[in-house]
């Protein structure tokens, strides 16, 4: 199962390390990624395979929404196919 993470927030040092931190504890790889700065904001996206993952989808969500609230960024989580489907009404 693949999965579309995004992470919206005020720029700081420290967001991308800790996100690919908490993938990697969880055994989920990053397949792609694109981020950029919008004046003082940080945006990602990130394509995300979760078949190896330690944690469910549910999880994962759960650890992710955590780690956005320590690092004070919005972190989210999507099934790829639900993303897809939703962007292309």
């Amino acid at each position: 199962m693949r999965g579309v993470v995004t992470v919206i927030g005020k720029d700081k040092v420290g967001i991308v390390a800790g996100v690919s931190q908490k993938l990697a504890e969880q055994k989920i790889n990053i397949l792609d990624v694109s981020q950029t700065i919008m004046g003082d904001y940080f945006t990602m996206m990130m394509l995300v395979e979760l078949t190896n993952a330690t944690v469910d989808f549910e999880g994962a969500r759960e650890q992710l929404h955590e780690l956005g609230e320590t690092l004070g960024v919005k972190i989210s989580i999507q099934n790829q196919e639900i993303f897809d489907t939703m962007h292309k009404l």
